[in-house]
């Protein structure tokens, strides 16, 4: 049995406190208790999403999202039952309380070591020019710089790979003999890859109009200059659960007024706001798209992927957003390229 200190969630924390917490504990939970140390229950990756897909802010507390019947395991007691439902649930971390159900604990159960392959695609836009990092990007194509020890592409694939995706088509135009010359057809990596050329700009989502007979179930789309350790199985799980036709993963982002708002009503002044701050969801670039959303795509033309979703909206399909909090960066600049490599070491190494 571990100890969960670093897990500890008091009733009242805020989301933004609780995400601190999941992604500092790295095991996509946290364990709930009250002020006498009384477990309450467990709140999750999922349980966050849901909140604030809900429309919940980041500094609201944490009390209505909690999963309160969650499974635990009592000390010294016949935990069988419980073990076999956490089986049959896939919980992989169980809370261990004692007899007056007080927090004392967790057990981490053995998790299935073989990942289960699947059939779905992971389509990785890796054409653009990288103009804005210049000169770095003047003889090889943005995803090809090394962030850490290797290629930002190659983390990319490697993190897909540990959720069991191995079927790979990249998107190519840029310096593409850099990419085929490193990857080759993927079997050096334990994957499977296919190129598509792009012999003019195709956009975020123009090239997929080529790779219809390739997408039959649904598929990721992912821009190649991204580093992230989102969960792709949650990802495409939510996608499903959904009945989605397409999902979009977002950001969060705050944004500060500079200057006091002044609010009028009827002729007056009827509040100041000093300096608020204004929070959005902003486009993660990466998508899960259901096969039926090619039908939107046309066959060899410029489309970027906002118009594809203000194509999909307009024909009343169902699409969601999937809010990332895990770590994500868009690599587009020199100081996020600079911030990348000052933070790869921790965030994928655990250093």
């Amino acid at each position: 049995m571990k100890t969960v200190q670093n897990l500890h969630l008091p009733l009242g924390a805020t989301i933004r406190q609780a995400m601190k917490t999941i992604d500092d504990g790295a095991l996509g939970i946290a364990f709930v208790i009250d002020q006498n140390s009384q477990f309450i229950g467990t709140l999750s990756d999922g349980d966050i999403r849901r909140g604030l897909l809900n429309d919940m802010s980041l500094d609201e507390a944490i009390d209505s999202i909690v999963n309160e019947h969650s499974i635990s395991f009592t000390q010294g007691a016949d935990n069988q039952q419980a073990l076999q439902k956490a089986n049959e649930n896939k919980i992989l971390h169980v809370p261990v309380v004692d007899e007056n159900g007080l927090l004392i604990g967790l057990e981490s159960l053995t998790p299935v070591q073989q990942i289960t392959p699947k059939s779905n695609k992971v389509v990785l836009m890796v054409g653009g020019m990288g103009t804005r990092l210049r000169p770095l990007t003047d003889n090889i194509p943005k995803p090809m710089l090394k962030v850490g020890d290797k290629p930002i592409l190659e983390t990319i694939i490697e993190n897909f790979k540990k959720h069991g995706y191995h079927q790979f088509i990249l998107s190519v135009s840029y310096k593409a003999e850099v990419i085929v010359a490193h990857f080759g057809d993927g079997a050096e990596f334990g994957i499977e890859i296919e190129y598509v050329y792009e012999d003019k700009r195709m956009g975020t989502a123009g090239a997929l109009g080529f790779m219809k007979d390739q997408l039959t179930e649904p598929f990721f789309v992912m821009n190649g200059d991204l580093l992230t350790n989102v969960n792709f199985e949650h990802m495409l799980d939510a996608h499903q659960q959904s009945s989605s036709l397409a999902t979009m993963g977002v950001r969060e982002y705050d944004y500060q007024v500079p200057y006091g708002v002044v609010k009028v009503d009827d002729g007056q002044i009827s509040a100041i706001e000093e300096k608020p701050i204004q929070q959005f969801y902003v486009n993660g670039g990466i998508y899960v798209l259901d096969h039926k959303m090619l039908d939107l795509v046309p066959r060899d033309a410029y489309l970027d992927m906002p118009t594809l979703f203000e194509k999909a909206i307009n024909a009343q399909m169902k699409t969601i957003p999937y809010p990332i909090h895990e770590y994500w960066l868009d690599i587009g600049r020199h100081e996020e390229y600079e911030k990348a490599n000052n933070e790869y070491a921790m965030v994928f190494k655990g250093q």
